[in-house]
């Protein structure tokens, strides 16, 4: 087991959390067996943003992203150098940090109508 640490975020984790991890399981299917409720519109498929991460810490122990997922990535509502969608961001056996931005690519777009 390994330790995923989820940032407070304002609807989905308030008050933060930190979960025992399977190690070879995605961040998100991580996220969503522990009652985080991330966005995941594509059903994890690798074809949308909405379950977009920061990785806090830890980066350098998930494997790089692909170039699909590099390339979905640069849609993405807030990217950095660490953001990662955790749909296709994998734990191994060191602990990870995450921050789940405020608002998704989708949540952006119904706020400018």
């Amino acid at each position: 087991m390994t330790r995923l640490t989820v940032l407070p975020h304002e609807t989905l984790c308030p008050g933060g959390a930190e979960i025992e991890a399977v190690p070879g399981m995605s961040i998100c299917d991580t996220l969503l067996g522990n009652g985080i409720e991330i966005e995941h519109a594509c059903e994890k498929s690798c074809a949308c943003t909405t379950c977009h991460v920061i990785v806090r810490e830890g980066y350098e122990s998930l494997d790089p992203p692909t170039e699909k997922e590099d390339d979905l990535l640069d849609k993405a509502w807030g990217l950095e150098l660490t953001s990662r969608l955790s749909c296709q961001a994998r734990m191994k056996d060191a602990p990870i940090t995450v921050e789940i931005p405020k608002y998704t690519i989708n949540q952006v777009s119904e706020i400018k109508k």
